[in-house]
């Protein structure tokens, strides 16, 4: 069955005087973004294809990660909304057997929840959660995953 990776975008700059859109990465989101792709590529998790928001801070997060993965920028996933981040889940093709998904607080955490019934109680920046589905990606929905990672930069 698939895998779905859900990863929160790393930390990014306070928003003083920047459109939250535009927000890039601090120093700190970084590093913990590179620091996750290293795990990733360690634990033989890169995804075949990762969908991400448009959002600044999303794109570097991904681009730090250095999966070489083919890449679906989504606008929809800024909207943060955890049908959305379904939604998307649920048009994958069966061909990709992990898919990773870069996307926002409270979506992330919402979804991870919402798939496991087994989620932390925070998610916060660069955090993600390795989730084994239990039916092809068009049949994804609440109930439907087993947690079976959640790892934080701190790990």
């Amino acid at each position: 069955m698939p895998t779905l990776i859900v990863l929160r975008h790393a930390k990014a700059v306070a928003g003083l005087g920047v459109v939250d859109f535009d927000r890039p990465l601090a120093d700190r989101g970084r590093r913990d973004a590179a620091a996750t792709g290293d795990w990733l590529r360690a634990e033989g998790l890169v995804p075949v294809l990762a969908l991400c928001s448009t959002a600044v801070r999303t794109r570097q997060t991904l681009d730090l990660l250095d999966l070489k993965t083919e890449v679906s920028h989504e606008a929809r996933l800024y909207d943060n909304e955890p049908e959305i981040v379904l939604d998307l889940v649920r048009q994958t093709g069966d061909d990709v057997g992990t898919l990773l998904v870069v996307g926002h607080n409270p979506s992330t955490h919402q979804v991870v929840h919402d798939l496991t019934g087994d989620a932390p109680e925070s998610f916060p920046t660069c955090a993600l959660a390795v989730i084994e589905l239990t039916a092809p990606w068009a049949e994804t929905w609440p109930g439907g995953g087993a947690l079976t990672t959640f790892r934080t930069p701190k790990d």
